[in-house]
């Protein structure tokens, strides 16, 4: 008897409950587009509020804007405490102050660890607690970098924090398994976005970069778009605890 042919399994996010933080622009905005799309209801988050909710008229599809600063720890526990279960976390908001290693300071270790590393853990913290109260599986997705698989000049302080934020996705990996949730990064290669866009100014420094990317293009957020949806759906069931390169190639020598 023949066998029934596999059936692709669904890219759809129909009924999901999605949140990206940093959602006001760049990498963050293009991740709630693309979840929206998919079917999801998503809550952009972000500090400005004119900004985010900007975004979310834009975005549409029943896009929600929420002001939140996810520095503040106490805020944070009390927006995931105050809605119900999220399905899918895109763990977007960060920074970065590239100095040469001498030159950071301690504010700039604060600030660039304190939002990158610290903030990501208890806002992955806070949306995990309220799942595991409402049974609710799902996948967190947890934006990194390739800096978070080698190093780079000037980027001490990024890289520091992005090497944490894998080790962190394992081992949330490990303790979710056996609750249905699903812990990955997206690492992707130098985007162009509001944040990058000044230092993509700079022709040596763009060329610098377009060299080592193979494909010989920087990225674009769209280039995101796809993956997010990948690791927030059905299609990534059995994925988890690693890593999504985003990188045209950059690390695979």
């Amino acid at each position: 008897m023949t066998e029934p042919l596999p059936q692709t399994p669904s890219f759809r996010l129909d009924g999901r409950r999605a949140v990206v933080t940093g959602a006001g622009r760049g990498i963050g905005l293009a991740a709630a587009a693309a979840l929206a799309d998919a079917g999801a209801e998503v809550t952009l988050v972000a500090r400005s509020t004119g900004e985010i909710a900007e975004a979310a008229e834009r975005i549409g599809k029943g896009a929600i804007a929420a002001t939140l600063d996810v520095s503040d720890l106490a805020a944070v526990r009390a927006f995931f405490e105050e809605r119900p279960a999220f399905h899918v976390l895109v763990n977007n908001a960060g920074t970065n102050k590239p100095k040469p290693m001498w030159e950071s300071s301690e504010d700039d270790f604060d600030t660039v660890i304190g939002l990158n590393l610290k903030s990501a853990f208890f806002v992955a913290q806070a949306c995990v607690r309220q799942m595991l109260a409402e049974n609710a599986k799902g996948s967190l997705i947890h934006m990194s970098s390739q800096m978070g698989h080698i190093g780079g000049p000037t980027r001490a302080l990024y890289c520091a924090s992005k090497w944490g934020v894998e080790g962190m996705n394992k081992a949330m990996a490990l303790d979710l398994a056996p609750h249905g949730i699903r812990s990955n990064t997206i690492a992707p290669t130098f985007i162009e976005t509001p944040m990058t866009r000044p230092f993509m100014e700079d022709p040596v420094a763009r060329a610098n970069i377009v060299g080592k990317i193979k494909l010989g293009r920087l990225g674009t957020v769209e280039d995101i778009m796809g993956a997010v949806v990948y690791l927030a759906s059905d299609a990534s069931s059995l994925v988890t605890g690693t890593s999504l390169l985003v990188d045209g190639g950059w690390t695979a020598e």
